[in-house]
């Protein structure tokens, strides 16, 4: 979700007033994916370097991601939408913090639709490193691929089928670098608050668009699903 910071600066806005912008952008979105079916939902919220930023915007941001899920758990819970969180949980992240997201994840646990996985204060090389310690604290000799899935943070999150990156940058930026091995990613000119349902309508008409061979070979009277 980029380019909040910019949508508010283009308006002589301070960077915040970009973020709360951003919040209603979120909503829409995820309305949007939950009226369309889509299994899982999952936004990158607060990396592992957002933490670099200015004090008084890495607080804000504190504050506003504990007043989100304040606000918005009860609603999510009633449309039976489930809410899960990935990253660490280390001492830079308030206890606070961390006990609305455990509420979070406990009111919802047994809903049956739509997923939506906060990714906040994540980082893919943090993962794979912390999926990494776990099977060597684990004493385990062999490693495969499904060694590691099963130690990440969320193995039962399935690789994405689609990653959206707005604002026009053309990078990953440390997002799921595992599970998106064999993602199609779309890239999107449009600045996070700006980004609509029709713009995800769009996006993911484009990758139905797209053939996904995974490697192999496609026949082209084959369909992928």
């Amino acid at each position: 979700m980029d380019g909040n910071g910019r949508w508010a600066e283009q308006r002589g806005l301070p960077r915040t007033d970009g973020h709360t912008a951003g919040e209603q952008a979120l909503f829409e979105v995820l309305d949007g994916a939950d009226e369309l079916g889509v299994g899982w939902f999952t936004v990158y919220a607060f990396s592992t370097e957002n933490w670099r930023r200015p004090v008084e915007e890495v607080e804000f941001l504190l504050r506003f991601n504990e007043e989100i899920m304040l606000g918005r758990q009860e609603e999510l819970h009633e449309r039976n939408i489930r809410i899960r969180f990935i990253g660490r949980r280390d001492r830079r992240v308030p206890r606070r913090l961390v006990r609305r997201m455990e509420e979070a994840v406990a009111l919802t646990r047994d809903n049956t639709g739509l997923t939506f996985t906060i990714a906040f204060n994540y980082g893919g090389r943090a993962e794979l490193v912390d999926a990494v310690q776990r099977i060597v604290d684990a004493g385990t000799k062999r490693v495969s691929e499904k060694t590691i899935a099963r130690n990440l943070y969320d193995p039962e999150m399935p690789d994405p089928d689609l990653v959206i990156r707005t604002s026009g940058e053309y990078r990953v930026s440390n997002f799921l670098l595992w599970e998106l091995a064999y993602s199609e990613l779309v890239f999107s000119e449009a600045l996070w608050p700006d980004f609509g349902r029709q713009h995800l309508y769009t996006a993911i008409k484009e990758f139905q668009d797209r053939d996904r061979r995974y490697g192999g070979i496609v026949d082209p009277g084959e369909s992928i699903g």
